[in-house]
């Protein structure tokens, strides 16, 4: 039990670490974009950074980022790491979209401005330094949900609309009449037709390669997980188990709501031998730690 809760820390504080350094960058590359009210290379700044992609494709990153954070802290505190699907499948899309903003400024920006411009300044952060950093993080350190085939499908629609957006202003509208100018040279650079059949399949596979990397992860955690759980209570005596930990959690959090470890009491129900039940011993740790508060509140009365 005690190396599947230091595994379990362990995946927290990486999570945890990863997502603010995340967000923290990229707050620090928006805000010099913003601040930055001129530049010589780059028409869209101050205000008008937000008709960009990089910058759009940043901040739903960083979002997504900022709502793994409260979870994260949670399963430190309470040994039971738990992300819901709706905010990995949320973190997947962010990642997706930085992911190609990465590529994008890598293969088609560099060559045609210069490494050294796309990948300096607030495009530093913004380029490079935050899509990295949300690709490692939701594929090694956040798999504690694996993602499906269609969570893949929906993944690529900020792009879709995002693509969808930028045609209207460049292509249908035009710079002439108050729309966009062609920043990303898809219109103008490239025949139009090259980028409207090979943006969404890119983004498609560049959401599937994730993906894969991502349940690798998520199929390696739970082998050790299961591999620990098995070990520690094929022959355990669930009952006192599920004492201790009520005891544990009433000692630390006491003046907190009762959480009871469904999830975790269930994956030792699965790996051991016992003949209870899932409700028995949700009940057990109920009684138990109300027990055990209620002692300490009584004790705590007379010291």
């Amino acid at each position: 039990m005690e190396q599947v809760m230091k595994s379990t820390r362990r995946q927290c504080m990486l999570a945890l670490f990863s997502a603010q350094l995340v967000v923290i960058c990229v707050f620090i590359g928006v805000t010099m974009n913003l601040t930055t009210l001129y530049d010589e290379n780059f028409d869209h700044m101050g205000i008008r950074t937000f008709c960009m992609f990089t910058v759009n494709s940043n901040i739903l990153a960083a979002i997504s980022m900022a709502m793994i954070i409260p979870y994260t802290v949670d399963g430190i505190r309470k040994n039971n790491y738990h992300l819901p699907r709706w905010v990995t499948v949320f973190a997947f899309a962010g990642v997706t979209a930085v992911t190609l903003t990465f590529l994008i400024s890598l293969f088609i920006l560099s060559p045609v401005k210069g490494f050294h411009l796309i990948f300096s300044g607030s495009r530093f952060f913004l380029h490079g330094v935050c899509p990295i950093l949300a690709f490692l993080a939701f594929c090694f350190f956040m798999s504690e949900q694996r993602v499906s085939f269609q969570d893949a499908n929906i993944a690529v629609f900020p792009v879709l609309i995002y693509a969808i957006v930028y045609f209207v202003m460049v292509v249908v509208i035009g710079e002439e009449k108050g729309g966009w100018n062609d920043f990303y040279g898809f219109a103008t650079r490239i025949p139009l037709w090259i980028s409207v059949v090979l943006v969404m399949p890119l983004t498609f596979g560049i959401s599937s390669m994730i993906r894969f990397l991502h349940n690798r992860s998520y199929r390696k955690r739970k082998e050790e997980e299961a591999a620990g759980f098995e070990e520690a209570f094929h022959n355990a005596d669930l009952r006192s188990v599920v004492k201790n930990m009520a005891r544990e959690q009433s000692a630390v959090i006491r003046n907190l709501d009762i959480l009871i470890p469904k999830r975790v009491i269930s994956i030792m129900l699965e790996h051991s031998d016992s003949g209870c039940t899932l409700d028995e011993l949700c009940e057990l740790y109920l009684k138990e730690y109300l027990g055990t508060d209620s002692k300490g509140s009584q004790e705590d009365m007379w010291t």
